[in-house]
């Protein structure tokens, strides 16, 4: 699949939710790999906030982004639209601090990019693929997310507040080709009890009975509802059979479970990667949605280091096995870290360690409970680095490479006897005066197991 953008720019116009003033937000074409981003032309420098799940500063009643003093407020419902709709690049310019609330759905962002049209680009979509099940709950609430493997995309909320009105509902898409018709029109939804404290606080100076479901929780006298009804603007309001104010009517019998299910897409586009896989969402709400989306994202970042992962298969010959690595680098054992070189290009390297429990590390460290000194590890991927770098030589037995410098370290899991390693190097620039700048990743199994970017120089031994 290919990336996509909108044809043209297109605006839309409406109030926002708690501040009451109107806001203009336009949508315009941007490049591949764009992504949405938001921009604030309101403010003086005009600043960018990417849609990003670290960018999240604020869940209660929306979900707020921010980059430095400049916040947009309840971004899930427009997230969630050019999710649906399946548009992957768009700058989004507001000015404002929040969003247009519209009717409470997204039926009207669908009708303003629909008419925007869709246009491809050059670069590929990549996807977020779900490959085993991921899942998080949260004790205090009983909500829990979980997503699953599934080639394609699929979503299941279940909603349950313990409302006689409202009681147990549950909403599902099966393909975004359906988001239009199934997901986007339906709105938010507030309990009485809810809106009576928000006016209260002076909140949702742009709420309106026509943007939002009110559900009746409690028995209201006719002095309540002509109360309520002046609060709200309104000559009368009642309440009707189902425990819903009679000024709006369901769109969806189950229209409530269907706008939960409009924001927890909305909310997991913050991962920057649509999903190839199958969410249910038990009882979320914007803060556990956002909880669940950061795990993902750091999953899709920890999948996206994997990617490139080297293959390795014992039966196949080394291109250099211990003996050949011996005559390149000038350590020996116990020094000697790497037991087989199996790829090696211009610009990258690949060793292999067999990690055993006679190393003679383990005699002193955690003797108790071996583990694999990090540095050591650090070390064994200088030696595969020393390997390419001494590659660019004609002979290489007399040169040495030394570190100058090792930067963002990191060790992630631990190394054990029985593990087998994979370090490799890439070259991040080319080769001058003898110096290496290289990545350098060890991996075991299907784990990054350390981490660090090297420098080392190539010095002739005769030096």
């Amino acid at each position: 699949m290919k990336q996509t953008t909108i044809k043209k720019a297109v605006s839309i116009k409406g109030v926002g939710l708690h501040t009451g003033k109107e806001v203009k937000m336009t949508f315009r074409p941007a490049p591949a790999n764009h992504g949405y981003k938001w921009k604030r032309i309101d403010l003086e420098e005009q600043p960018i906030i990417p849609s990003d799940v670290n960018r999240v500063v604020a869940t209660n009643r929306g979900t707020t982004i921010a980059s430095g003093e400049a916040r947009i407020s309840t971004v899930e419902h427009t997230l969630s639209v050019l999710t649906g709709l399946q548009i992957d690049n768009v700058l989004i310019e507001i000015d404002g601090p929040e969003t247009p609330i519209m009717d409470g759905s997204g039926l009207d962002f669908v009708k303003k990019l629909s008419r925007a049209g869709k246009e491809e680009l050059d670069a590929e979509r990549e996807y977020f693929v779900i490959e085993e099940q991921i899942s998080y709950k949260d004790e205090a609430t009983g909500a829990e997310l979980m997503v699953l493997p599934y080639d394609g995309f699929e979503i299941t909320t279940m909603i349950d507040f313990q409302s006689p009105v409202l009681g147990h509902q549950y909403a599902s898409l099966s393909s975004l080709e359906d988001y239009k018709k199934e997901i986007a029109p339906c709105r938010t939804f507030v309990f009485l009890h809810e809106l009576e404290q928000l006016l209260k606080q002076n909140l949702i100076k742009g709420g309106d009975l026509d943007n939002a479901i009110v559900i009746v929780d409690r028995i209201m006298k006719p002095k309540e509802l002509n109360a309520l009804a002046k609060k709200l603007g309104k000559k009368s309001i009642k309440v009707e059979k189902e425990g819903i104010l009679n000024t709006v009517e369901l769109r969806f019998e189950n229209e409530p479970a269907r706008h939960k299910l409009l924001d927890v897409i909305g909310d997991m586009a913050l991962i920057g990667k649509p999903i190839k896989g199958k969410i249910v969402a038990t009882k979320p709400g914007h803060r556990v949605n956002i909880e669940f989306a950061k795990i993902l994202k750091q999953k899709f970042v920890e999948q996206r280091k994997l990617k490139n992962k080297p293959r390795y298969n014992p039966n196949i010959d080394p291109i250099y096995d211990v003996v050949e690595i011996a005559k390149r680098l000038p350590h020996r054992y116990p020094f000697l870290l790497i037991d087989k070189i199996i790829e090696l290009s211009e610009s990258h390297v690949v060793g292999i360690k067999n990690v055993t429990f006679n190393e003679q590390f383990f005699q002193g460290h955690f003797p108790n409970n071996p583990v694999m000194p990090g540095v050591l590890q650090i070390e064994a991927l200088a030696q595969t680095g020393g390997i390419l770098a001494l590659s660019t030589v004609p002979d290489p037995e007399n040169w040495d490479t030394y570190f100058l410098k090792i930067d963002n370290t990191k060790f992630k899991y631990k190394v054990v006897p029985g593990d087998t390693i994979i370090f490799k190097m890439e070259l991040l620039s080319p080769i001058r005066r003898g110096i290496c700048h290289m990545q350098g990743t060890a991996y075991v199994g299907n784990r990054i197991v350390s981490e660090g970017e090297l420098t080392a120089q190539i010095v002739k031994r005769s030096q």
